[in-house]
């Protein structure tokens, strides 16, 4: 579904980025300017999920790409195709095995969006979290920090880093994937097969279930806020949970890589404003480690376009890909 906004014209010789981001519940396509910027009536979306099988999903993959390259302005250049997704990834051969559709276990999708783009334009594709961290890095709230890390707390959690400015990404593609990494006294069980990860503590709908579990009566991240907001203990009790959990992995993270920033966006970090406070809470706790309580926690600079503009970074900053 494409948004309705005002476009302006772009401007002749414009150098464009196809952005693609998977994600466990969309997957959108849009194209972002060399300065960062989504182009509102260039942008579509279509569901994904767990429900859906393989030939569903790379369906909406096809039509979404399909439909923002239809937009394409004649006068204006598409330099590369930058592909953001759910982890875990091969990030050498262009493979992808989100954790949140089992169907695609090592699915390839760089190729099969390169044969849906002209000849000789590039494919790169790499975890939704480091491309998050790079659109932070560049237009967003960890501008001006080389020790960063990226976080999406949404249907799950993911993260990616850039140390020295550079970005990490390891032998497979998947280095800064914190939403498993363990906190202490939990117990949740993950789906990827550990007990107390991030992801099965603090996404969104692991902490709405968890206060289901304790008698909430809704069924979504927007109810809790509002019972977070109105006061209700369980709400209270299901975000202070969560957001311990993120100040503790980040803590834990910080401590081995020396961070200066993490920067947070997807749609649960908006549960509400505290959930910062009790992530930040968490960290306080290094007495001793200076270097650990000086990581700074900031919601993302970037609304809902971090992802897209992230992916788009692939193409207009692949001089700090490592």
């Amino acid at each position: 579904m494409s948004s309705t906004a005002p476009q302006s014209p772009v401007p002749t010789s414009t150098a464009l980025a196809l952005a693609v981001d998977l994600g466990g519940t969309k997957v959108e396509a849009a194209l972002v300017t060399d300065a960062g910027v989504v182009l509102p009536s260039t942008r579509f979306r279509s569901p994904t999920g767990p429900q859906r099988t393989s030939d569903e999903l790379q369906a909406a993959v096809d039509e979404v790409v399909t439909k923002a390259l239809g937009t394409l302005p004649s006068d204006a250049t598409l330099v590369g195709v930058g592909v953001g997704s759910a982890g875990p990834v091969d990030e050498e051969h262009g493979l992808v095995s989100p954790l949140n559709m089992p169907v695609w276990r090592g699915h390839p999708l760089r190729d099969r969006i390169a044969e849906l783009v002209p000849d000789g334009v590039p494919v790169t594709l790499r975890m939704d979290g480091l491309a998050i961290t790079l659109a932070e890095h560049w237009v967003g709230a960890a501008q001006g920090s080389d020790h960063v890390m990226g976080m999406i707390v949404s249907t799950g959690v993911g993260g990616g880093l850039i140390l020295h400015g550079r970005t990490v990404s390891g032998p497979t593609g998947n280095a800064g994937h914190i939403g498993h990494v363990e906190c202490g006294g939990y117990d949740d069980p993950c789906a990827c097969g550990g007990t107390g990860c991030l992801e099965a503590i603090a996404s969104g709908p692991k902490t709405v279930a968890w206060a289901q579990r304790q008698g909430f009566a809704g069924s979504t991240g927007e109810e809790l806020s509002a019972a977070y907001a109105a006061g209700d203990p369980i709400a209270v009790a299901a975000v202070k949970r969560s957001g311990r959990a993120l100040g503790q992995a980040i803590a834990a993270a910080t401590s081995l890589v020396d961070l200066e920033v993490v920067a947070i966006g997807g749609g649960f970090s908006h549960v509400t404003p505290d959930l910062f406070e009790f992530a930040r809470e968490a960290v306080a706790e290094r007495v001793e480690f200076g270097f650990v309580t000086k990581v700074r926690i900031v919601p993302t600079a970037l609304s809902q376009d971090g992802p897209l503009i992230g992916a788009a970074a692939l193409v207009h900053r692949a001089d700090v890909l490592r």
